[in-house]
């Protein structure tokens, strides 16, 4: 543990530790807000989440029912129109063999299904990228230039997502409909139920795009790799999961205690916020054998980069259900591709991401 005495934070890196924060709610609260601000003395930005800036038993009925919503039977339903999509999309993009992996296919495939899966409609899906963008920085330091720069658009953003969250923007067969049909059986207040939509908007796209950019850049730049998933499609999904434990898309989220602690040995007053290095506990050496090493013959089950506990990622098996769709599609078309110009980041205060991932491909 290090004790940061700029914003008196509390830092933990081990696997063991973060592990432990993640999954004991009671002690370390989601409530005062999973960035760096402290909920408990200053005013979010936006309305807290129900799911990730909740805890029990405010938590417990949103988490209930999009668990439901997003659960695997309607995944089921989805999985033959994804895999069809993908396989679209991925002939579309190889009719040139240079590309932006990206732009063409990290981002173009979320943003194709996952809305018509929600349900909200065509015209200015172009503010879902910026918009998630501007609340994972904004876990970060208030004054932090990147929070500064989106600072001005988030109005329009936020006013833009939330009034896609109401009843009637969203088709009647999405996922955001059977949100609002909870809510008319009494499973969520009408209050509730926009602000539970707006966490599938908030943290299903850029998280994912993330992923995907990540998992198609570990192929790139491991072909023994790529070529043992031509070898075993079965495998898209472990790939997807190594990838988010080896790049970790979501690399630090905040809890608060709620009571005088300690952790590994050190006291933690009450009130203070600790602030959980997941990129660092996925690549903890204690945990995982070569941790640096993108690997398919990993189990990477266990990796923090969902989360762990009450407040997992409850969407993320829509994330591996895309991503599943992708690189099967992928899989059967390519034989081997690599880097074809610089690879650049995409800076954010709390995410790790890819802004361009230039590629040559070689059909199989």
């Amino acid at each position: 543990m290090v004790y940061l005495t700029r914003y008196d934070v509390y830092a933990l890196a081990r696997y063991e530790q973060v592990h432990e924060v993640l999954v004991d709610w009671q002690s370390f609260q989601s409530a005062a807000g999973v960035g760096l601000s402290n909920f408990r003395h200053e005013k979010p930005w936006r309305p807290p989440s129900l799911l990730l800036e909740a805890d029990p038993p405010r938590h417990d009925a949103p988490r209930a029912v999009l668990a439901d919503v997003v659960g695997p039977r309607t995944l089921r339903t989805l999985r033959e129109k994804w895999f069809a999509a993908a396989e679209d999309l991925v002939d579309r993009v190889l009719a040139e063999r240079e590309f932006d992996a990206v732009t063409e296919l990290a981002e173009a495939f979320p943003l194709r299904v996952f809305p018509d899966a929600v349900g909200i409609p065509r015209e200015g899906r172009e503010n879902l990228l910026p918009y998630g963008d501007h609340l994972f920085n904004a876990f970060g330091p208030t004054d932090h230039p990147l929070v500064e720069k989106g600072r001005p658009h988030a109005p329009r953003l936020t006013a833009w997502v939330d009034a896609q969250c109401q009843r009637h923007m969203l088709s009647p067969d999405g996922f955001g409909a059977r949100i609002w049909a909870a809510a008319d059986h009494g499973d969520l207040t009408p209050e509730q139920a926009p602000l539970v939509v707006r966490s599938l908007l908030s943290a299903g796209v850029d998280t994912t795009v993330h992923g995907l950019g990540a998992v198609l850049h570990a192929f790139a730049t491991h072909p023994d790799q790529w070529e043992r998933l031509r070898a075993e499609p079965h495998l898209a999904r472990v790939a997807f999961d190594e990838a988010v434990r080896w790049w970790s898309p979501v690399q630090t989220f905040f809890r608060t205690t709620t009571a005088a602690v300690e952790i590994a040995g050190v006291p933690v007053p009450a009130d203070r916020k600790i602030l959980m290095l997941l990129g660092a506990a996925n690549h903890d050496p204690r945990r995982w054998r070569d941790p640096d090493v993108f690997d398919l013959s990993r189990d990477p089950s266990g990796h923090v980069g969902f989360g762990m506990g009450i407040h997992q990622c409850v969407g993320q098996h829509v994330a591996r259900l895309e991503a599943e769709a992708l690189l099967t599609a992928l899989a059967r078309r390519v034989g081997r591709w690599e880097t074809a110009g610089p690879v650049r980041r995409h800076h954010n205060t709390t995410l790790r991401a890819l802004e361009s991932l230039p590629v040559r491909v070689h059909p199989a």
